[in-house]
Formats: structure tokens, sequence, C-alpha cells
């Protein structure tokens, strides 16, 4: 696989992240360019092991993973979104104890990476079947992910400055709607 191919895989495979970052962003208050990066570095990792998985599952049972991934990413991304949704409109009042950064710590961004990183397992899988080192390939989807994610992040700084606290509504129909996507995306593949 040329370099050009494996840097083109690496970009698909983090647009999902990116967009779930512009949302994560947008939702955080006043984000800094280290939460970005942290945020980054958290959904890269993820986005790097998942494909090794994928790669190590695809020589034992391709047919397993390819026929559930999209389900589990709609139903993670779209109960993450929908809990993001909750919280956005809640009243200022009801979340007065409760810590602000709770929802952008670092399990809640796993399980947001895990969710949009699932797509990257099944094409893991397909990576199995062809001459292409997984390591490399990991380690791209992983920096292109680290940059993708760094960069929503920071973009989702700025619409959050617009929109204020109800960010968190945008972000959690971004999340929905990502999810959404790759489920519609599976079954018209499979229909078609």
């Amino acid at each position: 696989m040329s370099p050009v191919s494996m840097l083109l895989i690496g970009f698909a495979m983090s647009t999902d992240a990116f967009a779930a970052a512009i949302g994560k962003g947008a939702a955080m208050r006043r984000p800094r360019f280290v939460d970005a990066l942290r945020a980054g570095l958290i959904f890269g990792v993820i986005e790097a092991v998942t494909p090794v998985i994928g790669w190590l599952l695809g020589r034992a049972a391709s047919s397993y993973v390819e026929a559930f991934d999209h389900w589990i990413a709609f139903v993670l991304l779209g109960a993450l979104g929908v809990h993001m949704i909750i919280n956005g409109v809640k009243p200022e009042g009801d979340d007065a104890d409760e810590d602000p950064d709770k929802h952008h710590g670092f399990w809640h961004l796993a399980m947001t990476g895990f969710a949009t990183s699932i797509d990257a397992m099944a094409v893991g899988v397909g990576l199995a079947f062809l001459n292409v080192h997984i390591g490399v390939m990991a380690a791209v989807i992983g920096l292109c992910t680290l940059v993708m994610v760094t960069t929503g992040i920071m973009l989702g700084r700025a619409l959050g400055q617009l929109v204020g606290k109800r960010a968190e509504i945008v972000g959690g129909v971004i999340l929905i709607l990502v999810g959404s996507t790759i489920l519609y995306e599976h079954l018209s593949a499979a229909g078609g």
C-alpha cells in the first residue's frame, strides 16, 4: 500500500472523531490548546489501537465484527449525544454542584473516542487480508486522529463562545448525527 493511500485512510478514519471533537469543543468551557491536545491524544491512541484489534479479529472472525460495528457505534454515540443534549437543556442552577469539566474527563473522552473508532476496527479487519504493515497503518491513523481532534476541539471552542452553554446541545446533536451517519452508510452499503 502506498504512503498516500495510507494517509488517505488515516484521514478518512479520523473524520467522525473530528466531527465529535467539534461537538466536544463547543460543549467545553473555554478549552485551552492543552485540553485539545489531551483529547487528541486520547482519541488518537484509541483510534490507533482499534484497527490493530480489528486486524487481529480479522484473522479470526471478520464477519462478526463487520456485522455489528455500525450498531455499536450508533448506540454509543447516540447515548452520549442524548446525554449531552439533556445537560445542555438543564437550567443553569441544576448543575451548580457539578464539575463542569466532568463530561470532558478521561473516561468520557475515551468512551467517545471508542465510539468513533469502531469503524477503524472494521478497517483493521479488512487490512488483515491485505499486504500492509498494521503497525505503520495504526500509527498513521492515530496521528491523523490526533491532528483532526485537536483541530476540532479548537474549532468547537470558537463555536462554543458564540452560542454559550447551550453549545452542549449542538455537540450532542453532532454525536447523534455522526452515529446515524455511520449506521446509514453501513446499512445502505449492505443493501446496495
